[in-house]
């Protein structure tokens, strides 16, 4: 299994790279990927990182755990590989994006990696997944890891917007300091919450894009 990660981001993180947990972590990684099919795909494992050094970092989305279907994680949280049907959250956020900035996704994939090139860190809480069996990698350090993800990017940036979509987003407010970040909250874009009128019209993007303007940084450019 071959892994890769950012050189901003491991001279940040080599102390979690050195603990316990995350060496335990690795091993029941690499035994799950030797046994099983697992996504993404090892190179893309840390793929939110590669394409969103931290000096470039702008706004954080946080998911929870990767896509479990086949050939859809590409390590990107709400991401799927080209080619590949929209899952319901994501065909949701395209939605929210449409009405809230007069846009139109016209047969576009669902890759967001153009979003991460411009500063958008897409970060799932858990970073691998077991096909098929959703949350299979959760509570094996994983949370640990991508919590102090953000402690970091908390300490090390100014100015950054935090999207925090769903309860379990939403817990992540704590380890951000309120008083250097942007932070918007909304439901979560799944249709068990979109459709009860906790995600529609939110106006993230609109919001996030007025608040990166106000302090001289360029725009993201939402369209696919």
């Amino acid at each position: 299994m071959s892994v890769k990660i950012d050189e901003s981001w491991k001279r940040l993180l080599e102390s979690e790279f050195n603990s316990e947990y995350f060496k335990k972590l690795i091993s029941f990684i690499k035994e799950e990927y030797s046994v099983f099919k697992c996504y993404p795909k090892g190179s893309e494992i840390f793929n939110a990182f590669n394409c969103c050094p931290i000096d470039n970092l702008k706004v954080v989305i946080i998911g929870q755990d990767p896509y479990h279907g086949l050939n859809q994680a590409n390590g990107l949280c709400f991401s799927v590989n080209k080619g590949i049907s929209h899952p319901p959250s994501l065909i949701n956020i395209f939605k929210e994006i449409e009405d809230d900035l007069n846009l139109k996704f016209e047969n576009s994939n669902g890759d967001l990696s153009k979003w991460a090139n411009q500063g958008v860190m897409l970060l799932n809480s858990t970073l691998t997944v077991r096909d098929g069996f959703a949350g299979s990698h959760q509570n094996k350090g994983w949370e640990i890891f991508t919590d102090k993800v953000i402690e970091i990017i908390s300490n090390e940036t100014n100015n950054t917007v935090f999207l925090l979509w769903g309860s379990f987003a939403k817990q992540k407010r704590k380890l951000i300091d309120v008083n250097k970040h942007k932070i918007l909250e909304s439901g979560h874009p799944s249709p068990l919450s979109a459709n009860r009128g906790y995600w529609f019209g939110n106006k993230h993007f609109s919001m996030c894009n007025e608040y990166l303007d106000s302090y001289g940084k360029k725009k993201i450019d939402w369209l696919l």
